[in-house]
């Protein structure tokens, strides 16, 4: 059985997850009588399974031998300390790339895929990071894309100069609360998150659809690097994630992994478990479209829900300002 963990990455375990140790070593514990422990700390089992007290909520199809975790909705909150999450990732052809490189700087974590009109803004991005490059800002970008190769036509034609990762495993929706894109957010240089996930298009080419200025957040970006001020939406507190949502994550990452393995039918089992969970989380709802061959544009599927999500007063899309 594949087991998939809170990165993404993906462990071999013969015995299944009925072989606690081998789960327990997967996750980065080693099983001992004391309980779970990693370098100086140790877990109590309880007579708990290793994924319960770890906190983890695990997404299981016996029939294609996969498993996939993702932490609870408890985890996720106790874990989120108000600093920035670390993030370390690869580039289109693979190669490491972290967020956490530009630690002590004003930095931006700026989301984007394939499947959104937001993959023609990377130009725009770079404008605004060489204008504000010498303030201090630094542009980290991802793209939450199923495969590297949706992404690269895009990277190209954008030229960017800032790092730009592809997040296959999509890390990052999970560990910023991320559900929608184009969505920025903001850390300080003291590594604090100042401005959680909101919607920033880079450029005004789909304002009739985003009805969202550009330069309302880029304005915006401006005054908080060059004189520190932030916008008031910057006191607004981040979505509290609930374990349907931290569970439809797991469910997509099964899908994303079926659909690797030609294996589409499953994975649109798993993705609509995912959309049940988590109906308004772009992220998985059109992403899981593009994933798995349907058009996220103009299709059937995308434009019905398109207009669900209009019609329910655009949940998600937090303002700028």
């Amino acid at each position: 059985m594949i087991l998939i963990d809170v990165d993404g990455r993906e462990h071999d375990l013969p015995g299944g997850l009925g072989d606690e140790a081998a789960v327990a070593a997967a996750l980065g514990w080693t099983l001992k009588p004391e309980g779970l422990c990693r370098d100086e700390t140790c877990v109590p089992l309880l007579g708990r399974s290793v994924t319960d007290a770890l906190g983890l909520l695990v997404v299981h199809d016996p029939d294609a031998g996969v498993a996939a975790v993702a932490p609870s909705a408890e985890t996720h909150h106790r874990d989120a300390t108000g600093k920035a999450p670390p993030l370390d990732l690869t580039d289109v052809d693979g190669n490491p790339v972290s967020f956490d490189d530009f630690s002590g700087h004003k930095r931006v974590l700026v989301t984007w895929a394939s499947w959104c009109g937001c993959r023609h803004e990377l130009a725009g991005w770079q404008k605004l990071q060489e204008e504000l490059g010498g303030a201090g800002l630094r542009l980290f970008s991802v793209a939450l894309d199923h495969d590297p190769e949706e992404s690269r036509p895009w990277i190209e034609a954008g030229r960017p100069t800032y790092p730009v990762a592809v997040d296959t495993a999509h890390v990052t929706a999970e560990r910023y609360g991320i559900t929608n894109v184009p969505s920025v957010v903001w850390v300080d240089e003291h590594d604090t998150i100042v401005k959680p996930p909101t919607i920033a298009p880079g450029d005004d080419q789909f304002l009739a659809f985003t009805k969202i200025e550009s330069e309302q957040h880029h304005e915006a970006l401006r005054r908080w690097v060059r004189e520190g001020v932030l916008p008031q939406s910057a006191g607004t507190e981040a979505h509290r994630r609930t374990d349907a949502e931290q569970q439809a994550l797991a469910e997509r990452r099964v899908a994303a992994h079926l659909q690797r393995h030609g294996d589409t039918v499953a994975a649109k089992r798993h993705l609509a478990a995912a959309q049940e969970l988590a109906p308004w989380d772009w992220t998985v709802r059109r992403g899981g479209i593009a994933m798995t061959g349907g058009d996220p544009f103009l299709g059937k599927e995308f434009t019905t829900f398109w207009e669900e999500w209009d019609a329910s007063g655009r949940p998600g899309y937090t303002p700028t300002t």
